[in-house]
């Protein structure tokens, strides 16, 4: 039986300048390839849709946020599409704060960004966030509350409180397997 034809050479450019943009970099505190986490949000986001910018767009979703790419410089190689979503899917920081200092902020503006945001950002959001819980899940049944150390903001509290702020923002996709994932996930790590 012959495989039917699907073209993803947009895909395929996209995977290859995210796995050159994110060359050398750790998963924090994971002890694997960056480009783990992007390959994942991808796959993740291939079970809501075979769209191929949302695809290459999840496969960029850090480019912008973790590594020198420019918005311009994917808006040159990909299109304006996808260079929204990316942009769309990255965490600015405020200039002369830690981290830790604004994360609280910054978390609640993503949150309330994403409740606004059409669906095209709510999936490829959901590859990145579902990614991230699982990861946080994995951790979680290896080291419990020890985990949440390796964060900039070390409460728990404080991680359920935006992980439950994500699902809600993200409730347009409560038929999808990735959000039924991602809420049992969250019940999981934080409780019911």
């Amino acid at each position: 039986m012959a495989n039917k034809f699907m073209d993803t050479d947009l895909l395929d450019r996209a995977i290859l300048f995210a796995v050159k943009a994110h060359h050398n970099t750790e998963r924090r505190g994971k002890g694997f390839p960056y480009i783990v986490h992007p390959m994942e949000a991808v796959e993740i986001v291939a079970t809501i849709t075979s769209d191929q910018e949302l695809l290459a767009a999840a496969a960029l979703h850090d480019t912008i946020e973790d590594t020198d790419v420019t918005f311009e410089q994917l808006r040159m190689e990909f299109g304006d599409r996808i260079a929204m979503l990316v942009y769309a899917e990255s965490d600015p920081f405020t200039e002369g704060m830690s981290e830790a200092d604004n994360w609280h902020d910054r978390k609640q503006a993503a949150i309330d960004r994403l409740a606004a945001a059409p669906l095209d950002v709510k999936i490829v959001a959901m590859g990145d966030k579902l990614s991230n819980m699982r990861a946080i899940w994995r951790d979680y049944q290896a080291k419990g509350d020890e985990l949440w150390q390796i964060f900039h903001i070390t409460d728990k509290a404080s991680h359920e409180w935006r992980y439950r702020g994500l699902a809600a923002s993200l409730n347009e996709l409560s038929d999808t397997f990735a959000y039924k994932e991602f809420t049992r996930l969250i019940d999981e790590v934080f409780g019911k």
